[in-house]
């Protein structure tokens, strides 16, 4: 099962000979190509008929707890949005973001972090989760040497300050460094035990393989210590911090690949649920150094995706007319952190994206379109919704043959 690693040179050049791909810059941007009226297409895959019960109940139990969360994101952006002295920044930080998009320059948007970060651990504390069965663990933590994209909100997002520590809890093995699988969780669902026993992450540590599971930006203790839920930084400040998140992500998650390589993972993957899938692909556009990414229920087009949701849809709507942006204008201002924005670095043979057939946080469309910026990686859809996998023990046994598979 071991890989030997691979240098970030000797990738890019085998990258470069492919040349199998049409580059995305010879192709139109995707936030033009794709319909005003994606957002609200209607879904469907070949799960339905096979097992409508189990589709269209988890369908709608999803839309219910959907209402949920975007009733908590809609109260974190709203004051900002009504706010009139934030409007004329707000449209000149879209402007900033979206001329960085148009470019499709993957290089010059995620900065590449440098080597020599001091990542420091300790062994679980009394109130800490631990796996136990023996499986040594520790928590980990860096400070990010992150420093935003735009100049002109540097210091108010470096401002929050427990956000500028990056955390992980790492489960290893005693013989030594394992292929690894870094498991980036969804918004606001930081929790390690949570996403411990959610995702079965014991099977694939008794696999053989080590496990490093993350905390985003804004996240758990990375919150400001009065956040009513974790998370909220993400969307309390604007579309700039938002942005800024997504590459401040990207930045630590290239940190704990440094880390575990130079530790001795002959390998390095990575999966994730929803934001966490959105990540996962958007580090396989950057990291050619990635042994496998298998993004879960991922999020693709996070102005339509929040256009579908109610309330958030009316803030959406609130927010463009007070800055003078169309739903085209809020997309090309976001698309800087897309994955479907960037060529991918990864072959699409190690890509294997799994899809809920019931998902109406992530419908099924938003799962083909990733998978089409991947043509021919791997599609497995289950038959349940974003919350509850029906189906988990089958795309968890096949998640464990791919990993083996493409570290061998």
């Amino acid at each position: 099962m071991a890989k030997a690693a691979v240098s970030k040179s000797e990738v890019s050049e085998a990258s470069a000979l492919q040349g199998s791909v049409p580059k995305v810059n010879e192709t139109p941007p995707w936030w033009l190509t794709l319909p005003d009226d994606f957002y609200c297409q209607s879904d469907g895959t070949e799960l339905d008929a096979e097992y409508p019960f189990k589709v269209y109940g988890s369908a709608f139990l999803d839309v219910m707890l959907r209402t949920s969360l975007a009733s908590m994101l809609s109260a974190s952006m709203l004051p900002r949005m009504l706010s009139g002295r934030h409007v004329e920044e707000e449209k000149a930080h879209l402007e900033f973001y979206a001329e960085l998009a148009e470019l499709r320059d993957a290089e010059r948007v995620f900065v590449e972090p440098p080597d020599n970060v001091d990542v420091v651990g300790h062994s679980p504390k009394r109130r800490e989760f631990s796996p136990g069965g023996g499986i040594p663990s520790l928590y980990l933590s860096f400070r990010s040497p992150f420093e935003p994209l735009n100049p002109e909100v540097a210091d108010d997002y470096l401002s929050h300050r427990r956000n500028r520590t990056a955390r992980a809890l790492y489960w290893t093995h005693p013989s030594g460094p394992r292929p690894t699988l870094i498991f980036v969780h969804g918004v606001v669902e930081h929790w390690y035990a949570l996403n411990a026993r959610y995702f079965s992450l014991r099977q694939f540590y008794d696999r053989g393989y080590d496990v490093l599971m993350v905390t985003l930006p804004f996240h758990g203790q990375r919150g400001d210590r009065r956040s009513p839920f974790s998370g909220y930084g993400l969307f309390a400040s604007g579309f700039a911090h938002l942005n800024e998140s997504m590459l401040h992500a990207i930045s630590d998650l290239r940190v704990w690949m440094n880390y575990l390589y130079a530790r001795g993972a002959p390998s390095v993957g990575i999966s994730g649920l929803s934001l966490g899938g959105y990540l996962s692909a958007l580090l396989a556009v950057v990291e050619p150094r990635l042994a496998f990414c298998i993004p879960n229920s991922p999020l693709v087009a996070p102005v339509d995706t929040m256009r579908a949701w109610q309330p958030t849809r009316r803030i959406m709507e609130i927010s463009a007319r007070r800055i003078g942006a169309d739903p085209l204008a809020l997309r090309r201002g976001m698309a800087v952190h897309s994955p479907l924005s960037y060529q991918p670095q990864l072959d699409p043979d190690r890509v294997m994206i799994i899809g809920g057939a019931g998902d109406r946080f992530t419908p099924p469309r938003y799962v083909r379109l990733l998978h089409a910026h991947w043509p021919q990686s791997h599609l497995h859809w289950f038959p349940g919704n974003h919350m509850f996998h029906i189906g988990q023990a089958d795309y968890l046994r096949l998640m464990q043959e791919f990993m083996d598979r493409c570290c061998q």
